[in-house]
């Protein structure tokens, strides 16, 4: 399959946020849920300035996409794995009395052949009603939620959102935006990546694409070479290639000016490891910036360790060892194209673009970033 982009640069779908059945209470609690080839993920919050308290969250490993790249398929295990964790998230959903929320999913019930019913049975077993958005959307929401982290001195965005199923880059200039004024242009783009004629500064999406090869649909292509670092090289290289129609792809950057801002697990781990974590703190690792070079090392250092010192290391943990190198390769593939000593990682992703677009289109949130 293909990635997946627009015809041209700045041609994008239009924002799709429904407009609220009635003036939103400023107490109002919000929920968004993202059910990925991998985990399912869900925040309940609300407002607060510019940004939102947390109240209640819920993250776990579904495996939903497990042989979906073989069969084409979501399988009866991983549908039955998937429907006990919402029946979690239903609970929390009542238990809150929340009432505006959207329950998202994204790249294995775009792919799979039986997603329909699968999303068929989920409103029957748990009432909640899943919405299978397109990858333009998911781009489009990673981006907004990484808006707090971008710096006021960069000049060219990229942002990378690595999922399950899917990789989705974003790049955006930002040349044209008083430096000041950067987070909130990267903030106003829940409206859709089209200049809407706004007064205020716009950040211009150059382009964008969506790769659909994450880390359990990568890992999956090259499970049948045994050799670790083999596997590696080839997952990395085979990710680059699937690069070639991103217009930025031949763009040398210069490290002045330019930042990648990186949202997923495998990005997160790297940081934490880099910081010798033996315990996950996220307050130590969101927003943390790296080099090249420092992830680098820690990608070597998991090739030296192998499959069984990966296995025991505490810095990745069990739920994460089996997928972390495809993620690895799949970041080095974007480091050796762009080189940074800006990476910005972000403990951020879908969800929190969820409920920064509801509550932005509600007008809850004070402007800023």
């Amino acid at each position: 399959m293909p990635p997946e982009r627009p015809t041209g640069a700045d041609a994008f779908p239009k924002p799709v946020e429904r407009s609220a059945p009635r003036p939103p209470d400023p107490a109002d609690l919000y929920a968004a849920l993202d059910l990925g080839t991998n985990s399912c993920r869900m925040l309940i919050a609300q407002p607060q300035g510019s940004q939102f308290h947390v109240v209640d969250s819920f993250s776990k490993s579904v495996q939903l996409g497990y042989g979906l790249e073989s069969s084409g398929r979501l399988s009866r295990s991983s549908m039955v794995r998937t429907i006990h964790a919402l029946r979690i998230c239903q609970a929390k959903l009542r238990k809150h009395e929340v009432r505006r929320m959207r329950l998202v999913a994204t790249e294995a019930c775009r792919r799979a052949q039986n997603a329909r019913h699968f999303i068929e049975m989920v409103r029957q077993e748990t009432e909640l009603g899943l919405e299978i958005i397109e990858p333009e959307e998911e781009a489009r929401l990673a981006v907004i939620s990484c808006a707090p982290l971008v710096s006021t001195k960069t000049e060219q965005l990229l942002v990378v959102d690595i999922g399950g199923g899917s990789t989705e880059l974003v790049w955006i200039d930002l040349t044209r935006v008083p430096r000041a004024e950067r987070p909130r242009a990267i903030m106003r783009l829940h409206a859709g990546f089209t200049n809407t004629g706004t007064p205020f500064p716009a950040a211009r999406v150059v382009d964008w694409i969506s790769v659909p090869l994450g880390v359990a649909t990568l890992r999956e292509q090259f499970n049948d070479v045994a050799d670790d670092s083999a596997r590696f090289a080839l997952m990395s290289w085979f990710f680059e290639e699937n690069l070639s129609k991103f217009s930025p792809y031949e763009a040398e950057q210069t490290r002045e000016g330019f930042q990648i801002i990186g949202t997923s697990g495998t990005i997160t781990t790297v940081a934490a490891s880099h910081l010798g974590l033996k315990r996950y703190d996220r307050t130590r690792v969101d927003g943390l910036r790296m080099t090249s070079d420092q992830i680098d090392r820690v990608i070597r250092e998991y090739l030296a360790l192998g499959p069984a010192g990966r296995r025991r290391d505490p810095r990745i943990g069990r739920d994460r060892q089996a997928l972390i190198m495809s993620g690895a390769a799949i970041l080095q593939a974007l480091l050796r194209i762009w080189p940074t000593d800006r990476l910005t990682v972000a403990d951020r992703g879908l969800r929190e673009g969820l409920l920064y677009a509801q509550m932005s289109a509600d007008g809850v949130l004070e402007d800023g970033a």
